[in-house]
């Protein structure tokens, strides 16, 4: 009785269809480990240590394919490497400011600060990976695999030789007089 009218019970009980108690959209499981990056990376260029940089990006990568939904996980395993990259970018860049020159502190702060973590970042995606994998991955490859054999068999149809060249040509005698109205 406490429902409204037209409401169904799924719709009463949203956090029983979700699977969980936390359901994020791919984009913010992407934005998960981007402040995780961030954070952990701040505070490790504070505190000096650089153990945090890395161990929070892949603390933060667990916790997005824990919690991203079934539906969005491929959009999740593609993009930690991009992630990391943007999170040591602003990190740096942050950190940067108000040195002598910006372009050289940035440039050679991101490549320094990417050579020193790239083993948390491979890490990190092979986490997501195997996370991924454990919560149903494969089945939206699979589904991503069909769609794709669907578009390419619909093009294929479409565009299917226009052109017939074993056909010989018909002779003008085969050839019906078109009236004066008519088009060819």
């Amino acid at each position: 009785m406490g429902r409204e009218r037209g409401d169904s019970p799924a719709r009463a009980r949203p956090a029983a269809s979700s699977g969980g108690p936390i359901s994020l959209t791919g984009r913010g499981g992407i934005v998960v480990m981007f402040a995780a990056g961030v954070v952990c990376g701040l505070l490790s260029r504070w505190f000096g240590v650089p153990l945090l940089a890395g161990g929070g990006f892949a603390v933060g990568c667990a916790l997005a394919a824990f919690a991203t939904r079934p539906a969005d996980l491929l959009t999740l395993v593609v993009s930690p490497p991009l992630v990391f990259f943007a999170a040591t970018f602003t990190v740096v860049f942050a950190t940067a400011l108000g040195d002598g020159s910006l372009l050289r502190a940035v440039t050679v702060g991101v490549i320094t600060a990417l050579a020193s973590t790239a083993p948390w970042l491979f890490f990190g995606t092979v986490l997501v990976v195997v996370i991924c994998l454990a919560r149903g991955l494969r089945t939206n490859v699979r589904e991503l695999r069909d769609k794709l054999a669907g578009v390419r068999l619909f093009e294929k149809e479409e565009n299917e030789n226009p052109v017939r060249w074993d056909e010989s040509p018909t002779t003008t005698q085969e050839r019906r007089r078109l009236h004066h109205g008519e088009v060819d």
